[in-house]
């Protein structure tokens, strides 16, 4: 028996009546969000229910190179979302956020399952690497679409700014810092809110379902800990390399602002 209740489709079809709550908002106050409403819900059962049909042939097999190229999808389409959330874009901009997002989340999760779980000889049992990279990459490309978004936006609206300290003799860096400080701190505010608060707050949702299959309370805390740091180390390298890489793309070594670069695009609603 296992330690935890087991749901069955009927439970899950009652929760998902929970749903009616956000469409009787919007009909209360005529939102017109129903459509929105409806097509939201039935893609979250949809695609969670695929989901877990793959996750569940990835775990029965328990393949390096299954896990791998699961791992790799999740991964290009984090990166494919972190630029789609961008109102602003620039040529090169899809090539920077992948590479940003692939490198932070991959050296911050190899290093937990090698060094910290220390499970070298297998590393990519689909348990641990699966869920872990999931959590890191779902925060990472937060972090690099708030920071991207900012340093675009905070540059178009301090043009001016910028190219005065340009044609005064400033270099390319001391002309962008504070817009660059500015991009990375605003990228990395989410995470350290929810470090502020985790806990005391909020219980994450991988420590949730640590306790309700039965695992100790201590033991889940634990976990917690490790993934918190991992979020916020993998958000920190994502964001700062993601706006470090466009700040190379937008500035040339003549120390010029290449403000023709950015131009505007309409995230998907």
């Amino acid at each position: 028996m296992p330690g935890y209740l087991e749901l069955t489709y009927g439970q899950v079809a009652l929760a998902a009546l929970l749903i009616v709550v956000n469409a009787g908002i919007s009909l209360l106050l005529q939102l017109k969000m129903e459509k929105v409403l409806a097509i939201a819900a039935t893609r979250t059962i949809i695609q969670l229910l695929l989901v877990g049909l793959v996750l569940e042939w990835v775990f029965h097999w328990q393949r390096w190179y299954v896990v791998m190229a699961w791992a790799c999808l999740m991964t290009g389409v984090a990166g494919v979302t972190a630029v789609r959330r961008n109102e602003r874009r620039y040529r090169g901009i899809w090539f920077n956020t992948i590479v940003s997002v692939w490198a932070s989340a991959w050296i911050i999760t190899g290093f937990v399952l090698l060094a910290v779980l220390g499970d070298v000889q297998n590393w990519y049992r689909p348990q641990y690497a699966i869920p872990l990279l999931g959590m890191v990459l779902g925060n990472t490309l937060n972090g690099i679409s708030v920071g991207l978004s900012t340093l675009m936006e905070t540059l178009v609206v301090g043009r001016g700014e910028v190219e005065t300290w340009l044609c005064l003799g400033a270099t390319r860096w001391e002309a962008a810092r504070r817009s660059v400080q500015h991009a990375v701190r605003t990228g990395m505010i989410p995470i350290v809110n929810s470090m502020m608060v985790v806990g005391i707050v909020s219980l994450p949702g991988m420590m949730t379902g640590q306790l309700v299959s039965g695992m100790s309370p201590i033991q889940a805390v634990k976990y917690q800990i490790v993934i918190m740091f991992m979020v916020a180390s993998a958000t920190a390298l994502g964001t700062v390399g993601v706006v470090l890489l466009t700040f190379a793309r937008l500035f040339n070594a003549d120390h010029q602002f290449l403000a023709d670069r950015i131009v505007a695009s309409h995230p998907p609603s």
